[in-house]
């Protein structure tokens, strides 16, 4: 293959230097027939002007090897690009963040509305900028799910999936609980636990340093609650899940802006606030579920009909440029002279993918304040060493751009309601809802179900047909993970042509360099909640 060839295929990586003999080993004519028919979704990055690289030199010389280069790594062609793996290691791969947890059906306290979750991620970034988090409310009813897309680096998703949780589980907790937690803290004796978390062992926690902080932010907002004279029983979860949402946002921002114990705590706090996140929680008790939805992660629910087959039912709006309505929400917070620009590129002022999200300060604060902050840091740290991407956008006139507010929605639970997906845009990049309740509805019931041959396809050519019965069988394949969250993930990147996975296909995306995984795939979380339809059936009676 020439290096012309595949320079073409590769033009996108001009971070990296390449050289490439005119004759270069089969393996990679493999990878760039996929690379160049594989379209690269026009979302693959939150902002614009992250997926442009610092250099522009791509070159090809007649040396016998292929070499990427980026800030003195290297990867070697015989070594490092090896994209044939074996189905053990791309099992390896995908597996390796999975989660699969079984609840009681009786808690203790009341019926449980899950029966069990499964829960995978698979970074593109290095390190990938993907959060999750589950917990039980134990002072409150029902469970609480969330999937958390970050940008500008993970800080941001690190710091809500650690506390978002917290926030909403202290909105729903009636008055008497509240006063128990102030009064362990007035007497310096153990708080009792707001929740009951299901960590996996590869998710990230919080250091200590920053766990006391965030719990000292977390009391000031209990306190108000209690100085609050209808706080009563406590929130309901549709109200507590849009306070917490703003009241960690705003507290984020203020984090950025007092002064902190130590510069290390002081940094990452304006990581945190420059940094961004969309979110996606879940609240599911035993009358229904309530979905919080901020930016481009999505709820989905996999319906199961009385024939057996499956529908998606959507409990969230994308909050993007394909969402019209979102799009003259923002325009309307802004002068008329504004309405060509607010949202220019199919972005937030030509820059942001998401339009609605946490931190992100570069759309919310004044640029003054803004120019405060990072000059306040540049005495104490270097901010390149930050990665903070603090930049001007372009006719930023009247902020703030942008929110956190999220969209509220509730579903009554059926008894044909089987499982709700929740999932970050990486796994939307490349499945639509339906086939990803399709893929995860099969899986649960072990059958496949295909529709009568239609009208049109009993007129199908030989040959037409054949790829028809290709599509069925590939279908009918036992599936190769228990998890359902993992067998999705590895049917959205590895799905062929005829519907059949494609070992060479997924082997491809997953042997894919860290630094050049970005550029055909993005981070994907997914998790699956199995719904206790016997408690709905109930409910129905």
């Amino acid at each position: 293959m020439s290096g012309r060839v595949y320079a073409s295929i590769l033009e996108r990586a001009s971070s990296y230097t390449l050289t490439l003999s005119s004759t270069a080993p089969r393996q990679y004519a493999h990878l760039a027939a996929f690379l160049s028919s594989r379209p690269r979704p026009a979302h693959h990055c939150h902002l614009s002007s992250w997926s442009t690289f610092r250099s522009d030199r791509l070159c090809c010389s007649g040396e016998k090897s292929v070499n990427w280069s980026q800030s003195g790594r290297h990867f070697s062609a015989r070594q490092d690009l090896d994209f044939q793996l074996s189905w053990v290691q791309i099992n390896s791969i995908l597996r390796s963040n999975e989660q699969s947890v079984s609840l009681p059906e009786f808690d203790g306290r009341e019926l449980s509305a899950v029966r069990k979750f499964e829960s995978n991620h698979l970074a593109a970034n290095t390190p990938h900028e993907d959060r999750r988090s589950t917990a039980t409310c134990l002072q409150s009813k029902g469970m609480l799910f969330g999937v958390f897309d970050g940008h500008g680096g993970w800080a941001c998703a690190q710091a809500v999936s650690e506390r978002l949780l917290n926030y909403i589980a202290v909105a729903m907790m009636p008055k008497h609980s509240l006063e128990e937690l102030e009064e362990c803290m007035e007497h310096e004796r153990p708080v009792p636990p707001i929740l009951q978390w299901y960590k996996h062992h590869t998710d990230f926690s919080v250091h200590r340093k920053f766990a006391s902080l965030y719990l000292d932010h977390l009391r000031v907002f209990w306190q108000e609650l209690l100085d609050t004279e209808e706080h009563g029983e406590g929130m309901s979860p549709s109200d507590a899940l849009s306070c917490a949402f703003k009241r960690l946002d705003t507290d984020i921002s203020l984090e950025a802006q007092v002064p902190l114990s130590t510069d290390l705590m002081k940094s990452t706090a304006v990581q945190v606030a420059f940094a961004g996140c969309t979110a996606c929680v879940a609240h599911i008790g035993t009358d229904g579920i309530h979905i919080a939805n901020a930016g481009d992660c999505r709820a989905v629910l996999g319906v199961q009909q009385e024939d057996g087959s499956w529908s998606a039912l959507p409990l969230s709006q994308d909050h993007n440029s394909q969402n019209q309505a979102e799009v003259e929400r923002i325009k309307a917070q802004h002068p008329p002279s504004e309405r060509e620009t607010v949202v220019t590129d199919d972005r937030l002022l030509g820059v942001l993918m998401p339009l609605r999200a946490f931190g992100d300060v570069g759309f919310k604060w004044s640029r003054e304040l803004q120019q405060s902050i990072t000059t306040s840091l540049e005495s104490a740290v270097e901010l390149d060493s930050l990665n903070l991407y603090h930049f001007n956008p372009p006719n930023y006139l009247t902020p703030p751009y942008l929110d956190v507010t999220p969209e509220i929605t509730y579903h009554k639970l059926r008894p044909q309601d089987r499982f709700l997906i929740l999932a970050t845009d990486g796994l939307w990049d490349e499945l639509c809802s339906e086939e990803a309740v399709r893929l995860i509805g099969e899986h649960l019931s072990g059958i496949h179900l295909e529709a009568p041959v239609s009208p049109s396809e009993k007129r199908l050519k030989l040959g037409q047909m054949h790829e028809l019965l290709l599509k069925r069988r590939a279908r009918a394949s036992p599936a190769l993970d228990t998890n359902a969250a993992t067998h999705v993930i590895r049917h959205a990147l590895g799905t062929g042509e005829n519907g059949e996975l494609c070992q060479e296909r997924l082997a491809s995306m997953l042997a894919l360099p860290e630094d050049l995984a970005r550029m055909y795939r993005d981070d994907i979380t997914v998790t699956v909640v199995y719904l206790n339809s016997d408690l709905a059936r109930h409910n129905h009676s």
